[in-house]
């Protein structure tokens, strides 16, 4: 019989807060990542700082924060009021402390109910705060949130404020680097919800006057749009509406407090609803919701009283109430859009004709439409029933009360030997493989019906789950998995091609990825050395003594399981694929895909490099 184990005061441990933060950071910042992802944890943690800075601003205390990134150390300066000097250790290390939990200074914050801080310093190597004010400085350093060192109060001529400097800790974030175009993306959406701030990000500055609506002209190419932007502002209230020219599916973006709620949430739904239900009363006609939302572009920003979040990371909002003595947060987005969206239409009747001829041609398409795509859903549901091309896993993105769902993710291969190796080695939780037979169609100039006559386009966008709205995408991260050479590219190619066609918010929200396999693998008796590059081979034949063994991998296929699961776990290293707001889509696809003289082929063939691929941004 087992032994009795005891169960004693001895046996209950209370872990201090930046133990409890480094044992489980997922529960604070998200998943951790290397920052080829936008919602990586190392942006959560420049966002934690910056989001205090935005406080101040609001509450009328300095107009510029200056941002610095350099190698792995971050700079976040502003001019506040800055932190109260007796409490500037207490602010950044002690649990519970903090100036918004004073809701007469923070009626509608934004940042992790006053953790934020306290984890960037238990996950930094490096953290150092100064405080100025009334002409006094106030410093204080620390390493994984313990005390180094404290100096003054003393004399300062600073202009009063704040600055935090941080390296995130290399022994949680591995191999980590932020990635300027998500830095830039994240201050932006700052700048266009702060009309008047200005923010100075490595020397260059973000300042937006008009909100908004500079959002969607600065995320989309304006000859892609079908009617100016529709701009309306309220109190506690800001939404900006057009439709796109060339796009599909629908396109939100979403914040509550400044947060950007990437997964939607009662706001967004309520917003989708009163867009539907203001055009329909407009025109009087019982148009279907999705022939109004067909190729939307929108955005939306509400302020809330104290806002509930479906997740520690605020990326879907669960409140039902404004706060205060406001109606709920459906009666109130309903009302505003039912009443300055409709004011708006009266009196510009050149945008309601644009707008009412783009519902009626969404109307035919779907009508010409229902008959196969009926038989293209029962193909996919049968074929689902036997689907060897889906190999599921188990967490997806909707999943948000799963800590996990953010890493939820797709990998697209090519041939069996392949998709075999990334299945025997993924993480049956959170990876899934699809596997393409062989080449995918060249989807280009083609209309939507083509998604569901080819079988392959069917049921990957089944997989995907794509069809109706971006809002039920079951993955995060969308991982095209090919072999390195020319016909790894040229599938690469068209697989971008199809998603730029039909679903292009997908590579506008990041969520498209191409996977970095390594060239060469060098080893000897005591330890091996992946490399994806030949300075990287160099490198490790100078580390490691002797005769080092050389083995160039040419395919995936050739990459057993055990060692694929080094490239698609906590070392995986993906490259984002990015538009460039410069070029519009379709003159972007007409470029790669159009007809292709010798001299195309040449270029696509020497310039299709992972680091650019297709449409990475200059």
């Amino acid at each position: 019989m087992a032994e009795n184990t005891q169960y004693t005061e001895d046996n209950i441990r209370s872990l201090d807060w930046k133990e409890h933060i480094r044992m489980r950071p997922g529960m604070y910042i998200g998943k951790l990542g290397d920052g080829s992802s936008a919602d990586d944890g190392i942006y959560i943690l420049l966002k934690e700082v910056i989001d205090n800075c935005i406080d101040e601003f609001v509450m009328g205390a300095g107009k510029t924060i200056e941002i610095s990134i350099k190698d792995k150390l971050v700079n976040v300066r502003d001019y506040g009021r800055g932190i109260p000097l007796g409490k500037v250790v207490d602010v950044v290390s002690k649990m519970n402390t903090g100036g918004k939990y004073d809701s007469r200074a923070f009626k509608k914050s934004v940042g992790l109910n006053g953790v934020g801080t306290k984890a960037v310093n238990a996950l930094s190597s490096f953290f150092k705060v100064q405080s100025s004010r009334d002409s006094q400085l106030k410093t204080a350093e620390f390493s994984q949130g313990n005390l180094m060192q404290e100096e003054g109060p003393s004399e300062t001529s600073q202009r009063k404020g704040t600055k935090v400097s941080f390296i995130p800790d290399e022994l949680i974030f591995k191999n980590f680097k932020y990635r300027n175009e998500y830095v830039e993306r994240m201050l932006k959406n700052y700048v266009y919800l702060n009309p008047g701030l200005t923010i100075v990000f490595n020397g260059e500055k973000f300042h937006s006057e008009n909100g908004l609506k500079d959002l969607l002209e600065d995320n989309n190419n304006v000859e892609d749009m079908l009617y100016p932007v529709i701009h309306l502002k309220g109190n506690d209230i800001e939404v900006a509406i057009t439709h796109s020219k060339t796009q599909y599916s629908e396109e939100y973006h979403s914040f509550v407090n400044g947060q950007n709620t990437t997964q939607g949430g009662t706001h967004q739904s309520a917003f989708r609803e009163a867009i539907v239900k203001t055009v329909r009363d407009f025109y009087s006609k019982s148009y279907e919701a999705s022939d109004i939302r067909k190729s939307i572009i929108s955005a939306i920003s509400i302020k809330v009283m104290e806002p509930v979040f479906e997740s520690q990371t605020k990326t879907k909002l669960g409140s039902t109430d404004m706060g205060g003595d406001l109606p709920t947060v459906r009666t109130y987005i309903n009302d505003f859009v039912g009443k300055y969206l409709d004011n708006y239409l009266h009196k510009n009747t050149e945008t309601a004709e644009l707008l009412q001829r783009k519902i009626v041609q969404a109307e035919r398409e779907r009508k010409e439409l229902s008959g196969i795509r009926k038989l293209a859903k029962d193909r996919a549901k049968k074929a689902s029933l036997h689907n060897k091309k889906l190999r599921d896993c188990r967490i997806h993105l909707g999943d948000t009360k799963k800590d996990r769902c953010l890493e939820s993710t797709l990998f697209i291969t090519e041939g069996d030997s392949a998709s075999g190796s990334i299945t025997k080695s993924r993480d049956v939780n959170t990876q899934a493989v699809f596997s393409l037979k062989g080449k995918p169609l060249n989807s280009y100039g083609m209309s939507k019906k083509v998604v569901y006559e080819n079988e392959e386009f069917n049921l990957l966008q089944a997989a995907l789950n794509i069809e109706e709205s971006m809002e039920d995408l079951r993955y995060n991260n969308i991982v095209i998995a090919t072999d390195a050479d020319v016909d790894g590219m040229h599938i690469r190619l068209l697989l971008i091609t199809f998603f730029l066609q039909f679903f292009p918010e997908l590579i506008k929200e990041n969520h498209l990825y191409i996977l970095q396999t390594p060239l060469f693998r060098v080893r000897n008796k005591k330890e091996t050395i992946y490399c994806y590059s030949e300075e990287e081979r160099r490198n490790a034949i100078d580390k490691l003594t002797g005769k080092p063994e050389i083995t160039r991998f040419k395919g995936l296929g050739e990459i057993s399981p055990d060692e694929f699961v080094h490239f698609i776990g906590d070392d995986i290293r993906l490259e984002p694929v990015m538009l460039d707001k410069a070029m519009s889509i379709e003159s972007l696809l007409q470029f790669y895909m159009g007809k292709n003289t010798p001299d195309r082929q040449k270029f696509i063939i020497e310039n299709l490099k992972v680091e650019i691929d297709l449409v990475e941004e200059k």
